[in-house]
């Protein structure tokens, strides 16, 4: 192995005290969460924890049932329309397993988890009406999502307990995702596969749909009765909250989803803090948090471990997404560790509408597929920019430490990479930027360890809207190969060491300008 230094190099002894570790705040209840907003290089109001009446009211006094085979379904819908009638208050789920049907969420709400409460959601499809909604950025309609709200105001999940959205009874599972003992449990259950043998569903209307779905959404289907004869395949995300006020989700586990485990949308003051985000590694879309056309975020002290992205901010996706006209704006991201996840902090692909404004530190990835992952393709639109990260240590990254990838496949990383797909590089064809061209620039990254990835840096841009105004400073990486950098303007590079096999190339450039490292332009 050699060690290439691009600048001076520092003591490992000034690592550990002024980069890439987690500061000393507490990972528990935070009455205040001003200290996250404070200091930050754009301007961001205080976000406050929504308040509630001190009223305590216990699911069982509006008939529900504990015993993992009561449906609750109706307990839960009485219990929140009458204590929102009555003001609000908490809603207390004691230990136990509760099973239900979807949980739509009213005003001044707070649905308190004790410890021991289990809440598992039933996979009977027909208990999940078909509604209008965004999934993947788009508009479209998918079955209601087991937890839901829509234009509510102050409403929170909290406690110890344990959420689980019974994701096995809708999710397809690839056969290369599994070990052989894996794929023959799923095969077990019944359902059924592709031609190929490749696949498996858990029914055959899901496989059927999932032959004419693009992208996750069904095209042609017009009538009612259409969209019946494919609800099994519209699996919902577990959580969302879509034009909603004052959301505060501490201390759950939110586990096992359909899709999506947790998705605010167009909502605004969001507190997410010391929750535990889990989906099974093979899960399809099984992302942490979707963040998307928010404002107002905090994401701390929180832990995911899941099958696709893990923090994920976004906004929409082409024609879809340019007409919300609402960036996601205001996020801080702090303090949170990714174990398993395609990426663990990303913007895109879906950024139609833009996202500006984002704090990302104090953060460990441990295994993540690629470690800060930005991504979009032609066609998405959209301004990406005043991006700032810090503080971060990654170990056992398989792909990239740092990806800009403007030819986003819809595949991961590591798909990618086993397919040796071969991606941007032409400078014949270019089209002319108009309002689908999509933008990234004015990105600072700082403070980074990275301790084994394959590649430390992948900079794949168009070659009509450069990535432009990329900051990356204090980076200690050691990988496979070096830094790629293609149609890339306005890059500055300091102070970086890259630990590399012998021979290897630092860097490798095709149609970069203005490219700097440690004070030296590189041509």
């Amino acid at each position: 192995m050699k060690k290439i230094f691009f600048g001076a190099l520092i003591s490992l002894g000034m690592l550990a005290l002024t980069g890439c570790q987690c500061d000393t705040k507490q990972a528990g209840c935070e009455a205040d969460f001003s200290q996250y907003t404070q200091d930050l290089p754009f301007q961001m109001p205080n976000v406050a924890r929504p308040t509630f009446a001190n009223t305590e009211r216990s699911i069982m006094e509006f008939g529900g049932v504990g015993d993992g085979v009561t449906l609750n379904t109706e307990a839960f819908s009485k219990a929140m329309k009458e204590m929102s009638a009555q003001g609000g208050g908490h809603l207390i789920v004691p230990q136990g397993v509760w099973f239900t049907g979807p949980i739509t969420f009213e005003n001044n709400i707070d649905l308190q988890l004790r410890d021991g409460a289990v809440i598992l959601f039933t996979g009977d499809y027909n208990a999940y009406p078909i509604v209008d909604c965004y999934f993947e950025g788009l508009k479209t309609r998918r079955c209601l999502a087991p937890l839901n709200a829509n234009g509510k105001e102050n409403i929170a999940i909290t406690g110890f307990g344990t959420i689980d959205g019974n994701g096995g009874a809708w999710r397809w599972v690839k056969k290369s995702k599994l070990t052989s003992a894996q794929w023959k449990e799923h095969l077990s259950r019944g359902g059924c596969t592709d031609e190929k043998g490749s696949i498996w569903f858990p029914t055959e209307a899901i496989r059927d749909a999932y032959n004419r779905a693009d992208m996750n959404v069904v095209r042609g289907v017009e009538t009612e009765e259409d969209w019946l004869a494919i609800r099994d395949y519209l699996r919902p995300v577990l959580l969302d909250f879509s034009y909603c006020k004052n959301i505060l989700l501490e201390g759950v586990c939110f586990q096992n989803s359909p899709a999506w485990n947790l998705h605010p949308f167009m909502s605004e003051n969001i507190i997410v803090n010391n929750v535990m985000v889990i989906n099974p590694w093979y899960s399809q879309n099984g992302d942490g948090i979707d963040v998307e056309s928010c404002k107002n975020v905090i994401i701390a002290n929180s832990k995911f471990d899941v099958g696709d992205d893990a923090i994920c901010v976004k906004s929409g996706k082409d024609e879809d997404g340019r007409a919300l006209k609402t960036p996601c704006e205001n996020v801080v991201v702090d303090g949170c560790a990714v174990y398993h996840g395609h990426g663990g902090f990303v913007v895109g692909s879906e950024m139609s509408s833009g996202v500006k404004n984002v704090s990302v530190s104090n953060c460990m990835f441990l295994g993540t597929d690629v470690g800060l992952r930005f991504k979009s393709k032609r066609g998405r639109g959209g301004v990406v920019e005043n991006i700032h990260i810090r503080n971060i240590n990654m170990i056992d990254i398989p792909t990239d430490c740092i990806l800009f990838d403007l030819h986003y496949s819809g595949m991961s990383a590591s798909e990618e990479k086993a397919l040796g797909l071969q991606k941007g590089g032409n400078l014949e064809n270019i089209p002319a930027v108009d309002e689908t061209t999509p933008q990234f620039k004015d990105i600072y990254i700082s403070d980074i360890v990275c301790q084994g990835c394959d590649r430390a840096m992948y900079f794949n841009g168009i070659p009509e809207m450069p990535i432009t105004n990329i900051n990356v400073s204090n980076a200690r990486i050691k990988a496979n190969y070096g830094m790629t950098l293609n149609h890339s303007q306005g890059i500055t590079i300091s102070d970086i060491q890259l630990t590399l096999p012998e021979g290897e190339e630092p860097i490798s450039t095709f149609n970069v300008k203005n490219l700097t490292v440690n004070g030296k332009t590189i041509e």
